[in-house]
C-alpha cells in the first residue's frame, strides 16, 4: 500500500494534512492561472503517482482529486466503477452551478459533462454513467439534482451501498468525509446535516475493502484551519483503517 497527500483546495495549498506515515507529499510547481490550470498540473502529477503506487490510498484537500486518481488508474488499464460518497452531488454543471464553484462539479466532469479543462489536462477519458456509483448526495443544488435522476449513475444510501456495486470488476472508492453527520466529522467547509454516522460509514467502507476489489482509495479531508480538525484527522483515520496495513493503524 502507498499513501499519498495533496494539501490544495482548489489549486491552492492548504495547511498540512494529517495522514498516516510514510506518505509522499504531492506538491508540484502550479503555474499562474485559473483554478482549472492550477489543478491540471497539481492532479497530472497525482495521476503519475498513482500509475506508479502499489494500492494507492491519497488524501487530499478536494473532490477534484478523483481526476487525478482516475487518470492514473487508466493509465494502469484499471477500468474501476467509482463508489463516490459525498453528502453534496458535485455535479453541477455551469448551466446549472448557483455559484460557480469548481468543486461542486468533479462528478459531472469524470463522467464527461460540463468543465473538461482538467479532465482533458490529465488525459482522463470520461467514465460510463454505468461506472458510477454517487453514495449519500443528500444536499443537492436545484437543477443538479434533476442531471442526476436523468443520468445513468445508480444512487444508494450508505447502508445499501453494496447491493449497487457491479457483480465484479475493481472499484476506485472515494470519501469527501462530509458524507459523515456534522456531529461525529467537525471541521467541515460544508456541512450537510442529517448525515450517517461515522460507525455507518466505518462499516460500509469495511464492507468495501473486504471485496479484495477496491483499486484505489481517497478521502477529500477536513478544513485543518477549522474547529474541530484533530477530531475529523482521528476520524478520518479510522475510516481509512481497513484499508491500511496493520503496522499504520
Amino acid at each position: 500500500m502507498s499513501i499519498a497527500v495533496a494539501s490544495y483546495f482548489m489549486g491552492e495549498p492548504i495547511a498540512p494534512l494529517e495522514a498516516p506515515r510514510p506518505h509522499e507529499t504531492i506538491a508540484p510547481d502550479l503555474p499562474d492561472g485559473t483554478p482549472q490550470e492550477r489543478m491540471g498540473v497539481l492532479y497530472q502529477r497525482l495521476a503519475e503517482w498513482v500509475d506508479q503506487a502499489d494500492d494507492p490510498v491519497v488524501f487530499a484537500g478536494d473532490c477534484v482529486s478523483i481526476v487525478g486518481v482516475l487518470a492514473g488508474l487508466e493509465r494502469r488499464k484499471v477500468a474501476a466503477t467509482l463508489v463516490f460518497f459525498d453528502a453534496h452531488g458535485d455535479f453541477n454543471t455551469w448551466e446549472t452551478t448557483p455559484s460557480g464553484f469548481i468543486g461542486g462539479m468533479p462528478l459531472a466532469m469524470v463522467t464527461g459533462r460540463g468543465e473538461q479543462t482538467i479532465v482533458d489536462g490529465v488525459g482522463l477519458t470520461p467514465l460510463p454513467d454505468e461506472r458510477v456509483v454517487l453514495v449519500d448526495g443528500r444536499d443537492l443544488d436545484p437543477g443538479e439534482d434533476t442531471a442526476i435522476e436523468g443520468s445513468g449513475i445508480a444512487v444508494s444510501s450508505v447502508v445499501d451501498v453494496m447491493h449497487h456495486l457491479p457483480e465484479s470488476g475493481p472499484l476506485y472508492v472515494h470519501v469527501d468525509v462530509d458524507v459523515v453527520d456534522p456531529v461525529d466529522m467537525p471541521a467541515m467547509n460544508y456541512p450537510a446535516p442529517n448525515g450517517p454516522s461515522l460507525n455507518q460509514v466505518a462499516d460500509a467502507l469495511a464492507q468495501l475493502q473486504a471485496t479484495g476489489r477496491v483499486a484505489a482509495l481517497s478521502f477529500s479531508c477536513w478544513n485543518p484551519a477549522l474547529p474541530g480538525a484533530g477530531i475529523a484527522a482521528a476520524a478520518t483515520r479510522r475510516l481509512a483503517a481497513p484499508f491500511l496495513d496493520r503496522d499504520q493503524r
